[in-house]
C-alpha cells in the first residue's frame, strides 16, 4: 500500500454525520463487492468515540485509480470531498482496522434456545451477561441487502506497528491481519 484517497464527509441539517457515514460506507461496501476487490483497505483517521468525518481508502496507486474510475457514490458524491491519489507519508505507522464481534449475542441465545441446549436459568444468566458486556467500539449501521435487516458493524483498531503486514481485505475494506498506513 503506497497510496491513499481521503474522503471528507460534508454533513448538513438534512444529512447528519452518522447517517451520511452509514450511507457512504454502504455504497463503498457494494462497490468493493462489485469490483471483487481484495486489495483496498479502509481507515477512519478521525475516529474517537465515533468513526469521525474522514474515511481513507488505501491501496496501490493503480488499484485506487481503477476504483476511482467507478461511479460508486452516485448522487452521494455531493456530500463528500475527495483528495487526489496521494503517496503514503514516510513517517506513517501501521495498524489493522477490523471488525469486532461480540461473543454473546441475542441471535446466538435464540439459536441455543431453539436447539434446546440451554436451560431457563442459563437463559437469564446469558441475558445478564449480554447486557453487561456490550461493545463500546465505534460502529457503522448497515442494512442487509439480502433480508433488509439493520445491523451494526463494530470497528476495532489494532496496535500501532512500525512495519506493514501484507494480506487481503474483506468486502468491507477491513482485515484481521493486513495493516493499513496510519498517520
Amino acid at each position: 500500500m503506497d497510496s491513499y484517497i481521503e474522503i471528507s464527509l460534508k454533513p448538513d441539517a438534512e444529512m447528519p454525520l452518522n447517517w451520511l457515514l452509514n450511507a457512504i460506507y454502504t455504497k463503498l461496501h457494494k462497490a468493493l463487492v462489485d469490483a471483487r476487490s481484495r486489495d483496498l483497505g479502509v481507515s477512519f483517521p478521525k475516529a474517537k468515540v465515533t468513526l469521525g468525518n474522514v474515511l481513507r481508502l488505501h491501496g496501490k496507486a493503480t488499484a485506487l485509480e481503477r476504483f476511482s474510475s467507478l461511479d460508486w457514490l452516485g448522487g452521494m458524491a455531493g456530500y463528500c470531498t475527495f483528495s487526489p491519489i496521494q503517496p503514503v507519508p514516510d513517517t506513517a505507522q501501521y495498524r489493522t482496522v477490523r471488525r469486532k464481534q461480540s461473543t454473546m449475542t441475542q441471535s446466538k441465545l435464540n439459536r441455543l434456545i431453539k436447539r434446546g441446549s440451554i436451560s431457563q436459568e442459563q437463559v437469564k444468566e446469558y441475558r445478564a451477561i449480554i447486557f453487561t458486556k456490550g461493545l463500546d467500539n465505534p460502529y457503522i449501521e448497515l442494512k442487509s441487502a439480502t433480508n433488509g435487516h439493520s445491523y451494526r458493524r463494530y470497528i476495532e483498531f489494532g496496535p500501532l506497528l512500525d512495519h506493514p503486514v501484507e494480506g487481503d481485505f474483506d468486502k468491507f475494506g477491513l482485515s484481521k491481519t493486513a495493516t493499513i498506513p496510519w498517520f
